[in-house]
């Protein structure tokens, strides 16, 4: 697996709290754990692309603080291009709370400088996308940029992959038609849909739904349930490939993307990237953290093997 992904995203600092549960407004509790990490959706989706096996680019834009030096330090140690947009602003930050018992976890993102991503930084960077097998792009920053990254990535033929997330608010449906790929979770996929995702069924119906909409395809993400895909011919249900307790959820649904990407990147068929992908996520959410979480694609492949 060699090919070529390229990610338009946001990074962000990652600060991760654990405790038994969240505080109430105005109460202060005592957690068992923190840690300060890489992450950002977009970010994210590159170091699990990287490792999965793929020659992988990140386009993004960051302030000039100690954060964007830890990402700069990061993505050079995991083979990351990284083409990178300068800002006055400072760079993003992310709080998340890990359930210590379950391994769920709560998150509120600041964009920082990565707010001010444009279409016209996107086009400065144009080259990275059309040189690409498949490009990727989340919705953490602002729109604009996103629908330009997947607008270029057409024109030049490039497989494309929407992670629309955060679902915040309804995206333009123009952004459909430009997504080979469109793959939500289930709290996305039912804000996208209407429907709420409480089994096979209504993920079937979600997934046929955004493709009636204009996408190519459509994977909904399912958590402990695998993964659904709707490619227009079949539908298909994953199930989800398990490598032993959960301890940390946060970064299952950017590891089964980036790995995707990565498969498709390199030739896989989308059900064999649909298994690889759910490979990936089921080895993260056992160990903690997000990026340090992330599989390499020795161990996805010895996975798959086993």
């Amino acid at each position: 697996m060699a090919g070529k992904v390229a990610v338009l995203g946001i990074f962000v600092a990652d600060l991760t709290f654990r405790a038994a549960r969240l505080p109430k407004l105005g109460e202060t509790i005592i957690g068992s754990g923190f840690g300060i990490g890489c992450g950002g959706k977009g970010s994210n989706q590159a170091v699990a692309a990287a490792r999965a096996g793929a020659a992988t680019t990140f386009i993004s834009k960051l302030g000039d603080d100690e954060f964007a030096a830890m990402a700069r330090r990061t993505w050079q140690e995991e083979g990351i291009k990284a083409c990178i947009c300068p800002s006055s602003d400072p760079t993003g930050a992310a709080h998340i709370f890990v359930n210590e018992t379950t391994g769920a976890n709560a998150i509120i993102v600041y964009p920082g400088a990565c707010a001010g991503l444009s279409a016209a930084d996107v086009d400065k960077h144009r080259a990275a996308i059309e040189a690409a097998d498949v490009f990727v792009a989340q919705l953490e920053q602002p729109h604009a940029a996103a629908l330009r990254g997947l607008q270029i990535a057409r024109q030049a033929g490039v497989t494309t992959i929407l992670n629309p997330a955060p679902a915040a608010e309804p995206i333009d449906d123009a952004f459909f038609a430009l997504c080979d790929f469109i793959v939500p979770n289930e709290s996305e996929a039912a804000g996208l849909t209407g429907i709420t995702i409480d089994g096979e069924a209504a993920a079937r119906r979600a997934a046929g739904q955004l493709r009636s909409c204009g996408a190519g395809a459509a994977i909904i993400t399912l958590g402990e349930d695998g993964a659904l895909l709707d490619d227009g011919n079949d539908v298909l249900l994953q199930p989800a490939i398990g490598c032993g307790a959960p301890v940390d959820t946060t970064g299952a649904g950017d590891s089964f993307v980036g790995a995707f990407a990565a498969a498709l990147a390199g030739g896989a068929s989308a059900a064999d990237g649909l298994r690889y992908g759910c490979a990936a996520a089921g080895i993260s959410v056992t160990r903690p953290g997000t990026v340090a979480a992330m599989p390499q694609r020795a161990q996805i492949k010895a996975r798959l093997a086993g």
